[in-house]
């Protein structure tokens, strides 16, 4: 009873075997959809655009860094710009994947053993002294195998929709090229921004020490309380405070910038550009987002998306219809090498398709269901980039306002600086008026560094809305 059992169960094994190397079967059409989406997973804590590759050995030599300098090893060395031309890769090896069903495959094989027949088990009755039992005889088979699709409507829209992929794909590589410009380039601002608020700590040290020294001077002349100094070191420590909290925020400014551009670990450099205030020419709201729509490559990348998913919804359809293939060998047969005599097949193969039991209906409608996500996700696409456009609009307006007002607030913190000061010694008055005014002008001159480095982030947002941030974005920080 157990020998009869076994034999279902080897059947079964040997079925499953062979619907897992069918062409064009249920695990082929899922290879086509895994492939055609590779993905590179990293964890949710960490994002690649602020990672970076670190290439080379430090040296001792404090390395000059420009903001271009700085871009360009971004692009070279920023995780996400690795990251997404490997995914490109990938895709480009889908496409290949996706190729080479329609493609001739080649096979050769070389088989030499020993067989033993029971002609009883094939239903021959032997005659009358004829043995049963054939051999054992030796077979000896070397064959070139070849099989050609003709006719395969499926394989061939799953080859265009790998080629949309792989358009979308490069599309996306450009998109991440543009938002590792659009980083490394407010990280390097952000440095520059650093160092300027270190310069404004050490010019409000300075100011602070003489201001206690004349304090001092004074309270030893006689003309003014001891009060006057105690305030006066209370402000100078205070302001040694922030310089202390500026030089900390600006270390860890640079190693952010070193880490996203990839720079050797333990590489020291200086920044070699600053800020400066340059308004770029007026711009129409309707042709600047018109040019967005023609020049973002993530809008580009959805529209090859879609077309991909069309694709697929053909190739879901076309299951119902039937495939030609071509398949033949050519080889020698026989006992021996030397005793073998070439023998060739030649045969067509028509598949129709009758019953698979709503298999294709349910690719049919997967297919449907994910080209109306790409639809959708191209027209919310659409409109996230007309609201981009406008709020880089209303950013840069403000930012340019905002360095207009802190301009002129910091010529009027300056004057107020110099008259209480002169006030101050002609012992006019205290020197709280002194410490206000002190107080006034570090407000004023962080407000101005704040508006700058705005106005210039504003300037890269645009030219990212835009879609020209990986060519464009130098003329845009140069008001061109």
């Amino acid at each position: 009873m157990a020998r009869f059992l076994t034999i279902p169960a080897v059947m079964l094994v040997f079925l499953g075997v062979l619907s897992a190397q069918v062409p064009g079967g249920p695990q082929a059409d899922s290879a086509y959809s895994a492939a055609s989406a590779p993905s590179v997973g990293l964890s949710s804590g960490q994002n690649p655009l602020l990672g970076g590759i670190p290439t080379g050995e430090a040296t001792a030599d404090v390395l000059p860094l420009s903001f271009s300098e700085a871009i360009n090893r971004g692009l070279r060395y920023n995780l996400g710009a690795f990251l997404s031309e490997q995914s490109v890769h990938a895709v480009r090896g889908a496409r290949l994947l996706a190729l080479s069903q329609l493609l001739p495959q080649v096979t050769a094989g070389l088989n030499e053993h020993q067989q033993q027949v029971n002609l009883s088990a094939f239903g021959f009755e032997p005659s009358p002294g004829m043995k049963t039992i054939v051999g054992p005889f030796n077979v000896f088979d070397v064959r070139a195998y070849v099989t050609q699709p003709i006719l395969d409507f499926s394989a061939r829209n799953h080859y265009r929709a790998s080629t949309e992929n792989l358009k979308a794909a490069r599309l996306d590589n450009a998109n991440t090229r543009d938002m590792v410009v659009n980083i490394c380039a407010n990280l390097y601002l952000q440095a520059v921004a650093g160092a300027s608020r270190i310069d404004a700590a050490r010019a409000q040290v300075r100011t602070a020490e003489v201001l206690y020294e004349l304090a001092k001077d004074q309270k030893a002349a006689g003309v003014s309380p001891g009060i006057e100094v105690l305030r006066a070191r209370v402000e100078l420590q205070a302001q040694q405070q922030r310089l202390i909290v500026a030089e900390d925020q600006f270390a860890k400014d640079k190693l952010a910038l070193a880490r996203a551009i990839g720079l050797p670990l333990g590489q020291e450099f200086t920044l070699t550009d600053g800020m400066s205030y340059l308004p770029l020419p007026s711009m129409l709201l309707d042709e600047t987002v018109q040019r967005a729509y023609r020049d973002r490559p993530d809008l580009q990348s959805a529209q090859a998306r879609v077309l991909s998913a069309e694709s697929e919804l053909k190739a879901a359809r076309a299951g119902r219809l039937p495939t030609l293939n071509l398949s033949a060998d050519y080889g020698d047969i026989g006992q021996r090498p030397w005793e073998s005599h070439g023998t060739f097949t030649v045969a067509t193969v028509l598949r129709i398709p009758v019953f698979l039991g709503g298999s294709v209906r349910g690719r049919v409608f997967e297919a449907d269901a994910a080209l109306q996500q790409r639809k959708a996700e191209l027209e919310d696409l659409r409109g996230r980039i007309y609201y981009d456009v406008r709020n880089a609009f209303l950013d840069l307006k403000a930012a340019a306002d905002r360095v207009q007002v802190a301009q002129s607030a910091v010529k009027l913190a300056d004057e107020q600086m110099l008259q209480s000061q002169d006030r101050f010694r002609a012992g006019v008055t205290n020197n709280v008026e002194v410490v206000q005014a002190q107080q006034s002008q570090a407000t004023a001159n962080e407000n101005l560094i704040s508006s700058l480095q705005a106005h210039s982030a504003a300037k890269l947002a645009l030219a990212r809305a835009i879609g020209i941030s990986g060519t464009g974005y130098i003329q845009f920080l140069r008001g061109e």
